[in-house]
């Protein structure tokens, strides 16, 4: 792990909070491009990459803070310290998702088109703040004998696996996602309705996330089945089997030829 990547003078600048920063800034280009090649208004799309951003930042600290109740409260200056580290992904979604629907309402944005432009951002910002996790020393693996194996010595690691080789989850992620992203962009391009994309997205990360939990060694981030179903693994069955619900809705409408197939209705319902 490498917390601190340089200095400025007197101000560290830390590993996790520069690679977010890079996400965000990757994020806001693709999906600009994307608007723009969908026929969106991209200023306004920007807006909405901006604003969900910081929710989805918010709700994803907020929900970590609760995974560690006892500890913020304890120290509740370092709910704030974000540069250190310390962000559950699902909640960053679950918090953006009733702003997306009140934002997109407002605005009249085709709802389901928007998100296919959003969803690939969500990506590679996603790659790039598991990379960030790494150097944090957070969301790490359980021990391992093999050759690529990672040490780490964050507060944020049970003090009995600090210095041991554990699974680098995080860098397991982090390329999950690129290559996720990857498709995504190919489905943008190739796609048969709108909604295609991001519904691929809410389909793929969650079996890509409970993969990599049966690597994971952070017993924090919490279980519903002790040992056997964590809490994330829990929330990817019910993502995964909504998203499929609306595929299959959708990938009817096209097969009927529905107005449900375009958007623009969507946007005003």
């Amino acid at each position: 792990m490498h917390p601190v990547l340089f200095q400025i003078g007197p101000f560290p600048i830390h590993t996790y909070g520069f690679l977010i920063a890079v996400g965000f800034l990757v994020a806001v280009t693709v999906i600009r491009r994307l608007a723009a090649r969908s026929g969106l208004d991209v200023e306004r799309v920007a807006d909405l990459t901006f604003w969900s951003l910081l929710v989805g930042f918010a709700g994803a600290r907020a929900l970590f803070v609760m995974t560690r109740w006892d500890y913020f409260m304890q120290n509740p200056i370092a709910i704030f310290q974000v540069w250190q580290g310390g962000l559950v992904f699902f909640g960053g979604p679950l918090a953006v998702l009733p702003f997306f629907a009140w934002y997109s309402r407002k605005h009249r944005l085709p709802v389901w088109k928007v998100g296919d432009v959003l969803v690939p951002g969500l990506a590679i910002a996603h790659a790039f703040g598991r990379l960030g996790c790494i150097g944090a020393g957070c969301c790490y693996g359980r021990p391992t004998h093999a050759e690529w194996g990672f040490k780490f010595y964050s507060d944020l690691v049970d003090v009995h696996l600090r210095g041991v080789y554990l699974h680098p989850t995080q860098l397991y992620e982090s390329i999950s996602m690129m290559v996720l992203f990857a498709g995504l962009i190919l489905t943008f391009v190739r796609k048969r309705f709108d909604g295609q994309v991001v519904l691929m997205y809410f389909m793929t990360y969650p079996l890509i996330r409970s993969v990599i939990e049966t690597f994971r060694g952070d017993t924090i981030r919490g279980f519903v089945i002790d040992g056997l179903l964590s809490t994330s693994q829990f929330i990817s069955i019910l993502v995964f089997l909504g998203a499929s619900v609306f595929f299959f809705y959708r990938m009817k409408q096209v097969g009927t030829g529905s107005s449900g197939a375009s958007d623009s209705h969507q946007a005003k319902a």
